[in-house]
């Protein structure tokens, strides 16, 4: 099958120019921990698994009980080339414990051939199923969050700010999530032109409407309503935590509620680890007003 001129396009880019930090996102982001490096047992098992597209599922972790819960769903890091959740699997279990239903989930990445807006498209189908498969097991998903770190954070923010941009063809009725979360995420894909045209598959000169709409901080005036938590390592010196300050900026300057914490001590592998992050996302989903009074599309 002869190559899309997007792909010709993407792999023409400069590989070398791109390659060091590549290299650095890619060994640092999440996909690389089992859950027992994180101080949590091994029998920390998923409740249920959904394969929300073919080839793509999402582990759910279910809380103790039944009824109305928080669901966030966990989107993995990997430079935009490849989205392993295994690393946050830790995590998951540990909102879980907290109270939270909590899902990783695979989407699809550089890697698999696709670029934007697929892989948002896919977090927004993993939405959908997860909070399907919650109503089937006795659970009310409110809020819905999207929870991303590193690249996954920038992914994040697309599905949560961005939503109505996007038409995925998913199996599950829609569901508009209703708050976001990031860890240590690149939202200014600007400052990362060579990094970022793995998501986008062309540079900023030759499609500059593309890498305006997949740029989260231009987006940061949509839904001003939505609450958003930013967590940054002050030890991170893959992203530099400026990013989620300069994110943070634009968030609240747009009227969003917005909390930023940055973690001493942490960098860009261990904020995502359920002893670093669950407390502080816990605590903050399960401190947000129920949205079941706000319609969902």
């Amino acid at each position: 099958m002869p190559m899309s001129p997007t792909a010709a396009r993407h792999r023409r880019l400069g590989v070398a120019a791109v390659i060091t930090m590549l290299l650095a996102l890619l060994v640092s982001c999440a996909g690389s921990d089992s859950p027992t490096t994180r101080g949590l047992s091994s029998d920390a098992r998923p409740s249920t698994t959904v394969e929300y597209a073919s080839g793509l599922s999402e582990d759910i972790y279910l809380p103790a009980g039944k009824g109305r819960v928080p669901l966030v769903v966990l989107v993995p890091g990997g430079s935009w080339t490849t989205a392993d959740p295994t690393g946050l699997a830790g995590l998951a279990a540990a909102l879980a414990e907290a109270g939270v239903a909590a899902a990783p989930t695979h989407i699809r990445a550089a890697d698999d051939g696709v670029v934007y807006p697929a892989p948002v498209e896919d977090v927004l189908c993993a939405v959908a199923a997860a909070a399907e498969r919650l109503h089937s097991r006795g659970f009310v998903p409110d809020p819905v969050a999207v929870l991303g770190h590193s690249s996954g954070a920038h992914l994040a923010a697309l599905a949560v700010l961005a939503v109505d941009d996007y038409s995925p063809d998913c199996g599950s009725p829609p569901v508009t999530p209703d708050a976001l979360v990031g860890l240590s995420g690149p939202y200014d894909i600007s400052q990362l032109p060579d990094v970022a045209a793995s998501l986008l598959g062309t540079s900023p000169d030759d499609d500059p409407a593309a890498w305006a709409s997949a740029n989260p901080v231009a987006r940061a005036a949509l839904r001003p309503d939505v609450p958003v938590l930013l967590i940054h390592g002050e030890d991170d010196t893959t992203v530099a935590p400026a990013f989620t300050s300069q994110f943070a900026q634009a968030l609240e300057d747009a009227g969003h509620p917005t909390t930023v914490q940055m973690v001493p001590g942490a960098d860009h592998q261990t904020i995502y680890r359920g002893d670093v992050a669950s407390d502080r996302v816990a605590q903050w989903l399960l401190a947000l007003p129920r949205a079941s009074d706000k319609p969902r599309s």
